[in-house]
């Protein structure tokens, strides 16, 4: 490959990551989990298109532009309509299904929806749920998840349940990664490297080079994983 190739190479694989990225920022859609039927199908089609375009060297790059930029606009202009005609939307992404009521399989709803059995349970385990009888209504969504509610005698009980008292909820707060203390978190906490030092020394460590990681929240205190 000579210095040409090299150069075009590098040009198209430029364009088609910052393409990649300006669609996943313009859609919203960061997960898989999140991408409906439709988008999974253009992300494949537009990698499957740029992975034969960039190692094509008779492609020059004023075509690959236009073509990555009118495979986007296309995109782009569908994801409009779906947010402005719901129709389109449902057509394109799909509504919400009923599949599960009190217990019972809707069998119509789960040969429409071409699921079968194996594939529902799977789904409800992943959601924790292991016996169909659990479920007061499941909900297939358009990304191929499973929503549940849950019959009431199988919801856990909530604090308000127990009538027990609330407590303060906390957020953890990162202090050191792989033995580098993370100075912002712990100003913000209102902590300094005397008081870190102590917490250490009374937890067995030496210095912040030996902790893999270190997290502190008020109700527990600091945790430490050491390397």
């Amino acid at each position: 490959m000579d210095e040409i190739s090299i150069g075009l190479l590098s040009i198209k694989i430029i364009i088609g990551f910052i393409t990649l990225f300006f669609i996943i920022n313009m859609t919203g859609r960061t997960s898989i989990y999140q991408l409906t039927p439709f988008h999974f199908v253009f992300v494949l089609l537009l990698g499957d298109f740029l992975g034969d375009t960039i190692y094509e060297d008779r492609i020059s790059v004023f075509y690959f532009l236009y073509a990555v930029g009118l495979w986007t606009l296309l995109m782009l202009g569908v994801e409009f309509l779906t947010l402005k005609t719901k129709s389109i939307r449902s057509k394109l992404e799909g509504n919400p299904s009923i599949i599960i009521r009190d217990g019972i399989i809707d069998r119509n709803m789960l040969k429409k929806s071409k699921l079968d059995i194996n594939q529902v349970s799977s789904l409800l385990r992943q959601n924790n749920v292991f016996s169909v009888r659990e479920v007061k209504y499941g909900i297939l969504e358009p990304n191929g998840q499973i929503s549940t509610l849950l019959q009431s005698k199988y919801q856990k009980p909530d604090k308000q349940d127990l009538h027990i008292p609330e407590t303060q909820v906390d957020l953890p707060t990162s202090l050191i990664i792989d033995g580098e203390i993370l100075w912002d978190n712990l100003k913000e906490r209102g902590f300094d490297q005397k008081w870190l030092d102590h917490q250490l020394t009374a937890n067995g460590y030496d210095n912040a080079k030996s902790i893999f990681f270190a997290d502190w929240e008020i109700s527990e205190g600091i945790h430490i994983s050491p390397k």
